[in-house]
């Protein structure tokens, strides 16, 4: 890809170019928790955005995207916001370092990634936090590496229309190779765990479906733990228990309640797999995961029949853990294998998905490694 990039560049703008790169990631365990004030656990992947960029002594940007074969050029100022959607993303980073008092120029950039896209991996923050560091650094703007989570998650607000936690951008930018991150969605405080599986395998499926339901079922499940939140007099779900919430059950519905039980299990599970890692335990990682998956499936309603599908496979195939990674209704599964057993469950999943759904789940081999960076 670097290679790609480089030469498109020449063709394109002449020599000169710097390289920056920023991964996209993965989360062990702590869905939905981020909102709820919770504990998330992502690692940064081997996959990621590259970029080739250059100052153009301008005041506006050039930018080529390889995997679109596309162009696109557009000012510094806010009226200028280009009208392509992968383009905003590059533009959002520009307005919003501006408004951190960065001072910028214009610039010519070609990218290229190789984040599967829909897999529930983050390309667009790993595009956000691309630009964003390379900016920062190209400009010396003199921001912190905080600031540049935060450029991208209002980058998705102001410039995308996507109102997302900041677990994403802060995989992205504070990614290390060998290491999850334990982050605290409430103070933003987080802590590196060593993350070497010696004798497993870390593992996605992609089930290549993603079921558009009507209504916004992200936003209605968010409401529901925020109507529980009140009811206990807190803030967020975040650190209530399953006695509190037994005590309200009266004065809440089925639905919130179930909404809940999932949350407040979900915060528990995060940490208990934190534990776990520390004693070289992954036999209760698995476990954990699998609690994940249903009761993200029964109690928080956001799996699909596939996906079910496709943790049953692991199961029956003795998979250390298995569950749905990322918001659910669609993507990927992650799963924990042992080494003896990956080859048996890969050609088992592949045979008996492509049976029941016509097609086969894609197979991505996952690789804990390091966050946004320039490159040599």
């Amino acid at each position: 890809m670097k290679e790609q990039l480089l030469a498109k560049f020449r063709e394109l703008y002449g020599e000169g170019a710097s390289l920056f790169t920023s991964p996209g990631r993965i989360n062990l365990i702590g869905e939905h928790t981020d909102y709820n004030g919770g504990f998330v656990f992502p690692g940064a992947v081997d996959k990621g955005i590259m970029a080739a960029i250059r100052p153009n002594g301008t005041e506006r940007v050039r930018a080529w995207s390889l995997d679109m074969n596309e162009a696109s050029e557009f000012g510094l100022g806010e009226a200028d916001k280009p009208a392509q959607s992968w383009a905003r993303y590059i533009f959002g980073v520009c307005r919003e370092v501006q408004k951190r008092s960065g001072r910028i120029g214009g610039f010519d950039t070609v990218f290229a990634g190789d984040v599967p896209l829909g897999a529930g991996m983050s390309s667009s923050a790993a595009l956000e936090s691309t630009y964003a560091f390379a900016l920062n650094e190209l400009w010396q703007c003199g921001i912190d590496k905080f600031e540049l989570v935060k450029i991208g998650q209002a980058t998705e607000h102001n410039y995308c229309g996507v109102n997302c936690g900041i677990m994403d951008q802060f995989a992205s930018v504070f990614g290390k190779r060998g290491n999850l991150i334990r982050l605290d969605c409430r103070s933003l405080e987080y802590e590196y765990f060593p993350f070497d599986p010696k004798g497993y395998r870390l593992v996605l499926l992609d089930s290549r479906v993603k079921h558009e339901l009507v209504g916004s079922p992200y936003n209605d499940r968010r409401a529901s733990c925020e109507r529980v939140a009140r009811v206990l007099g807190q803030e967020f779900l975040r650190g209530a228990t399953m006695e509190q919430l037994d005590a309200v059950k009266g004065q809440i519905s089925e639905e919130d309640y179930k909404r809940a039980r999932y949350v407040i299990g979900e915060e528990c599970r995060v940490l208990d797999v934190c534990d776990a890692l520390g004693r070289g335990d992954y036999e209760t990682v698995g476990r954990r995961m699998y609690e994940t998956h249903w009761g993200m499936s029964k109690d928080y309603e956001v799996s699909c029949e596939e996906l079910d599908f496709l943790v049953e496979v692991a199961e029956a195939c003795g998979v250390t853990g298995s569950r749905i990674m990322g918001g659910g209704f669609g993507g990927c599964t992650i799963n924990l294998v042992k080494d003896e057993r990956y080859d048996d469950f890969i050609a088992k999943a592949r045979e008996q998905f492509a049976a029941r759904y016509g097609h086969e789940p894609k197979v991505y081999d996952v690789v804990i490694s390091d966050g946004s960076r320039r490159l040599e």
